[in-house]
């Protein structure tokens, strides 16, 4: 009796502010209260992505203010254009339709999408390079894996030529390399949560809360991998298996890279969608150049034992795969709140990976050694370099 009355107060103690919370809720919403009735709410259309096809021009919109809205006409370039509204002018709260545009448009020219509301309130959206969206037809999709093999597999794979390399350091040098692996992981975390707020900022709407959602996301990444990498780790010395100390460290830093080039193979197929980006031999080389150091990041735990080819191959291609998943999303399913996400958690899968590089390098008592800091500062000023061929 006296554990069932206890666990009644428990069970109170936690309702009562619910209760008294949903109650003042109540009050604010009740009919008649004029306590929230000040101010007008502003209308807002987002317009998140726009496809040209043949003699056509379509706008996916979405209503991210907090009213619903009636879409009243569309226009190109300032110029008013009859358009078909899909499937519905009247757009609920986070409602999104298909605006078509019968419009005669030319390749690599900019276009400007404009959206007007019944009120008169005018949004837009706009492109650079006007470019025929890809359909998901085999021409297509070998395409886009072509590129994500380009730029996400090959580039790794070359990366983890250097392991012989590395075996022959001695140790001081031995852990300057570790560190500038962690100097590398460390500026692609960083421009990824750069690279998310950029596309937040230009085609996320802001109640969406794009920051925020970046912040969150990249956190929770973090996290869960943190604790899947505990985990293996723990399993691991229990089970004496194979893959234990630093192998597990190559592995995670494997996962965490793959899941910023998924990130990254996003942007890339949204990018050519929309006609942003130049394929171009240049452009091919750039990333190459940039994601070889991936290969060196992978590597370099392993290089005081005497890892298999096999396991070696399977690394760079769970580092370097996921840019072929990322191309195909980006280039027929592309949404810019997809492409945050993603890299926000590609960003806290990288952020997580350098946290274990650290801890396999002997923790915070080498952090501040001469070899460490100048490993850091190599390994980024190597990645902004190439970069900059990007």
């Amino acid at each position: 009796m006296q554990a069932t009355a206890s666990t009644g107060k428990i069970v109170a103690s936690a309702l009562i502010p619910l209760v008294i919370l949903g109650g003042m809720i109540a009050f604010l919403f009740w009919p008649g209260n004029d306590i929230l009735n000040f101010g007008t709410p502003l209308p807002d259309v987002t317009v998140e992505r726009i496809e040209f096809g043949e003699r056509l021009i379509t706008a996916h919109i979405r209503n991210t203010g907090p009213e619903t809205v009636d879409i009243a006409q569309a226009d190109v370039n300032d110029r008013i254009r009859p358009a078909a509204i899909e499937p519905s002018k009247t757009l609920e709260r986070y409602g999104a339709a298909r605006v078509v545009i019968p419009y005669d448009w030319n390749e690599g020219q900019p276009y400007e999408v404009g959206i007007t509301t019944s009120d008169g309130t005018r949004f837009a959206g706009s492109v650079e390079a006007a470019t025929m969206t890809p359909k998901p037809d085999a021409g297509q999709v070998s395409l886009l894996a072509l590129l994500g093999t380009y730029v996400g597999i090959i580039p790794v794979l070359i990366g983890l030529l250097w392991l012989p390399f590395l075996k022959q350091l001695s140790q001081g040098k031995y852990m300057f390399f570790i560190s500038l692996t962690a100097g590398l992981l460390l500026f692609l975390g960083i421009d990824a949560v750069v690279e998310a707020n950029e596309i937040s900022a230009q085609t996320v709407a802001g109640s969406v809360g794009g920051a925020v959602l970046i912040a969150t996301v990249t956190v929770f990444s973090f996290l869960g991998l943190l604790y899947v990498s505990e985990r293996l780790v723990e399993r691991n010395n229990q089970q004496k298996a194979t893959i234990a100390g630093a192998s597990s460290v190559a592995l995670m830093i494997a996962i965490g890279i793959g899941l910023h080039n998924l990130g990254e193979g996003l942007a890339i197929g949204g990018a050519m969608v929309a006609g942003e980006v130049a394929l171009s031999t240049f452009l091919i080389v750039g990333f190459t150049l940039h994601n070889t150091t991936e290969g060196l990041a992978i590597v370099a735990p392993v290089a005081r034992q005497k890892p298999k080819i096999a396991y070696l191959a399977l690394l760079g291609f769970i580092a370097g795969a996921p840019a072929i998943a990322g191309a195909w999303i980006g280039g027929f399913v592309a949404s810019p709140i997809a492409s945050v996400v993603f890299l926000a958690v590609g960003a806290g899968a990288v952020f997580q990976v350098v946290y274990a590089i650290f801890k396999f390098a002997g923790g915070k008592e080498k952090l501040l050694s001469g070899p460490v800091v100048a490993g850091i500062a190599a390994g980024m000023i190597l990645m902004y370099l190439t970069a900059l061929l990007i």
